[in-house]
């Protein structure tokens, strides 16, 4: 089992911005590493306090083949000075690659909280 972390920021707090960027993160993720929706086992998304227009995971239920893949959100610690408007993704993956050949996506704005994981 391997972890793959995502984050990504919306520019507007509505259900479809949100979606968007959601399904834009994890189409990222699953192409950067070579996943289909049988190799998930779970996901795990975190939003900050602005994010209230919507559900992270239901932008990921809507793909397809995301179905049966169990999905939980949960609030981002409000931490002062953090990124606003951010979605943080944590999947867990079977995988085989070693952990350090694990590709991380950061999108959008998120890209600062971890410019040495951006390529």
């Amino acid at each position: 089992m391997r972890g793959v972390r995502g984050a990504t920021t919306v520019e507007e707090n509505t259900r479809e911005d949100i979606q968007q960027a959601v399904q834009e993160m994890v189409s990222a993720m699953m192409q950067s590493n070579g996943l289909v929706p049988e190799d998930i086992g779970a996901a795990i998304f975190t939003a900050t306090e602005d994010i209230t227009a919507g559900f992270p995971a239901t932008g990921m239920r809507q793909m397809p083949g995301m179905e049966a893949v169990p999905l939980f959100d949960a609030r981002q610690m409000d931490v002062e000075g953090s990124l606003p408007m951010c979605i943080r993704l944590l999947l867990l993956t079977d995988m085989d690659k070693p952990q350090k050949d694990v590709v991380h996506v950061y999108l959008r704005g998120a890209r600062a909280l971890r410019p040495d994981l951006c390529r």
